[in-house]
């Protein structure tokens, strides 16, 4: 096997010490990476700085404006494919990585010149005997992405080869540069979710596999950035898979599938509507109501003002 250099990009958004801690378990692997990037998304809040000390060896790059995850990670890509770097390890920055992870990712990656990307095992922090997710499941009949092997227990992997899946997980994957050449970066008209299922879709559409290594492990603080029950997590979820079916399904198909999302969508909103459980729901309701509204009209990117005033969520 041929071990090209590897860059781990870490994108930050107003979560300096989350960010640090991700650096930290980075800097304990036993394989490090051969350069690590934290993108700031534009936190405004004393992010870069926080992060520049104390870590001379981390490039640390700043936006000019919230990019969401597509177009921070993008920038980081590019920056790391500029610098020579040969490919490139996407990784949350609520993941912390056990110290041989790094390893198994590679060895699947170069292991056939057609795999696309690895992935590795990911863990729960607050349930560290159970599978949050060992790659994704795309139910091409649905539509749906599910966790695949979501709350198994890790006892139960009797085999530690790496499976092929229909897509990787966001939070930590492993992509070479010719890849990317070849089928392009993340959509950034996604902006935050769904985007690593586009791209490993297209990767597929291209005729490369998508690896999950259960002998590479890391831990995941779920939704640490946004906090589980954000209206912003409905807006961009319903939207963004509506894209996702726009882009990905034809014909008949596509147009059952759509049909299909809004009108569940819109049983939920009927719900929210009737018993709004005291007020709380009525931004859920928003989100759904605007997100159905901008894939329609094909508003992509990041929300519009509108959009996030009548979920609640003023934009700063």
């Amino acid at each position: 096997m041929t071990t090209l250099a590897a860059a781990a990009i870490v994108l930050n958004w107003r979560r300096s010490a989350e960010t640090l801690a991700c650096l930290d378990s980075l800097s304990g692997a036993v394989t490090v990476p051969s350069q690590i990037i934290v993108v700031d998304n534009a936190s405004g809040d004393g992010s870069a700085e926080a992060i520049r000390r104390g870590n001379p060896d981390v490039a640390v790059l700043e936006t000019s404006s919230n990019l969401g995850y597509a177009g921070g990670n993008n920038f980081g890509v590019r920056w790391a494919f500029e610098h020579g770097f040969e490919a490139v390890l996407v990784l949350n920055n609520d993941i912390r990585v056990e110290p041989e992870f790094l390893s198994p990712l590679l060895q699947a990656l170069y292991a056939s010149p057609k795999t696309g990307a690895a992935t590795p095992l990911v863990i729960a922090d607050d349930h560290p005997d159970e599978i949050w997710a060992l790659g994704l499941t795309v139910d091409h009949k649905s539509a749906g992405v599910r966790r695949r092997l979501s709350g198994n227990r890790i006892s139960s992997l009797t085999e530690l080869t790496p499976v092929e899946v229909n897509a990787a997980s966001g939070s930590a994957m492993l992509v070479t540069r010719d890849v990317v050449d070849d089928v392009g970066l993340l959509d950034e008209k996604y902006f935050l979710y769904y985007e690593e299922v586009d791209w490993c879709m297209r990767m597929r559409r291209a005729g490369y596999r998508i690896m999950a290594v259960p002998s590479s492990v890391v831990r995941h603080r779920v939704s640490s950035t946004l906090g589980a029950d954000s209206p912003i997590i409905d807006y961009y979820m319903l939207r963004n898979q509506m894209r996702l079916v726009q882009r990905h399904w034809t014909g008949l198909r596509r147009t059952t599938l759509l049909s299909a999302v809004v009108a569940r969508n819109l049983a939920t909103i009927a719900a929210y509507t009737i018993k709004p459980h005291g007020g709380r729901r009525i931004a859920h309701r928003n989100a759904r109501l605007l997100a159905i509204r901008d894939a329609a009209l094909g508003r992509w990117g990041p929300m519009g003002d509108d959009v996030a005033a009548a979920c609640g969520v003023p934009r700063t």
